[in-house]
């Protein structure tokens, strides 16, 4: 699977700062919201506050900007084998598209290998990808599911998402030790009870 970004990056593309014209624009209009809120943007610590946000922004919403390629002749290997291939605790930050505060936690994704199999590191590619953007946990989950079922083609695959949304823990009702999981299934897994129960299990799901 090949995984190329589009140019649309500066020499700061390692953060993920997109090029733009208008930037001082969209700079000014983040100080505006800094004084709305009661801040003086002209104050010494906040002059750089606003480029820094829009660095962060679009760190988080790289995605949006990223080109994903799926194909079959990078990243996919021939396997033999039928047994249950797990991929536990990727790692991931995304952004509710609701309140544009962060949600973050574990992905585990779950398959049964038809032929092929797909390098770990090209998955958890694909979780970077879908998670980088504005964001709900449900779509973002089958997003995932769907784009793994299609490139792999596995007999069954099964994607589960944990996550903290700070929408949750900071605003709101405030509950902080509460966590969303969400769970996508594909191919047997629809289907067979067992199989779904077992990767739960091996979760610690069950």
């Amino acid at each position: 699977m090949a995984f190329r970004k589009k140019m649309l990056y500066s020499k700061k593309a390692f953060f993920g700062v997109p090029v733009a014209k208008d930037r001082e624009r969209i700079e000014q209009n983040l100080r505006e919201v800094l004084r709305f809120l009661g801040e003086n943007p002209d104050r010494a610590d906040l002059v750089q506050t606003p480029n820094r946000m829009l660095d962060a922004l679009s760190f988080l919403t790289r995605g949006l900007r990223e080109k994903l390629d799926v194909s079959t002749d990078e990243g996919l290997f021939e396997q033999g084998g039928k047994d249950l291939v797990l991929l536990k605790d990727i790692e991931f930050v995304s952004l509710c598209e609701h309140h544009v505060l962060p949600f973050f936690g574990h992905t585990h994704i779950g398959y049964i290998p038809d032929g092929k199999i797909m390098g770990i590191s090209k998955i958890a590619k694909v979780v970077d990808h879908f998670s980088a953007r504005l964001q709900v946990q449900e779509r973002m989950t089958a997003e995932i599911a769907d784009c793994l079922f299609s490139v792999i083609k596995p007999k069954g695959l099964g994607v589960v998402v944990e996550a903290v949304h700070l929408c949750m823990v900071a605003r709101g009702v405030r509950k902080k030790d509460s966590k969303v999981v969400t769970v996508a299934w594909r191919g047997d897994f629809q289907e067979n009870c067992d199989q779904r129960q077992e990767l739960l299990r091996m979760l610690g799901c069950s």
